[in-house]
């Protein structure tokens, strides 16, 4: 926050929270951890950064399966503590913002493919995070997607419009 006076958001606290909560965590497994908060758009975003390289991996799991366990627990905590549903991003070792990386990549190839053959682009199954990521790089190129299909094999289907 810019002024130390002004009174705490709802995000801010739901940052906290979560903050508290995995500090916890961290230090019933006996595991080193530095917790960065942000808030980006309307989400509060907590990192769990690294301090000895790849203490943290099994935070992550295959494919972030653990992670997304671990942020829905996060989410818990929170809203205990707020008395609001919480829906913060988490993210563990970077293991989010390289994934985000990507996926942002790969939504570029899907859009060059579509653009060049007029047809639709069907992605690989992906996570609800992993859809909005591809989602929102299809709208900044101007074309147009959509989620099909049910989970876990949802993807995103691009269209030039």
């Amino acid at each position: 926050m810019s002024n130390e006076t002004a009174e705490p958001t709802l995000l801010d606290k739901e940052g906290d929270a979560a903050a508290d909560y995995l500090e916890a965590l961290l230090d019933i497994a006996d595991l080193d951890g530095d917790i960065d908060i942000d808030v980006e758009g309307n989400r509060a975003m907590v990192s769990v950064v690294e301090v000895n390289k790849g203490e943290l991996r099994h935070l992550v799991g295959n494919d972030g399966k653990i992670l997304d366990a671990l942020q829905e627990l996060t989410r818990l905590a929170a809203a205990r503590e707020t008395g609001e549903r919480s829906r913060l991003m988490l993210d563990v070792a970077g293991y989010r913002a390289d994934r985000k990386a990507q996926l942002e990549q790969s939504a570029s190839e899907a859009i060059a493919e579509a653009q060049r053959t007029a047809a639709p682009v069907s992605m690989d199954p992906m996570t609800p995070f992993e859809r909005k990521v591809v989602h929102d790089v299809v709208a900044a190129a101007g074309l147009v997607s959509e989620s099909d299909g049910e989970e876990p094999n949802r993807r995103v289907v691009i269209r030039v419009s």
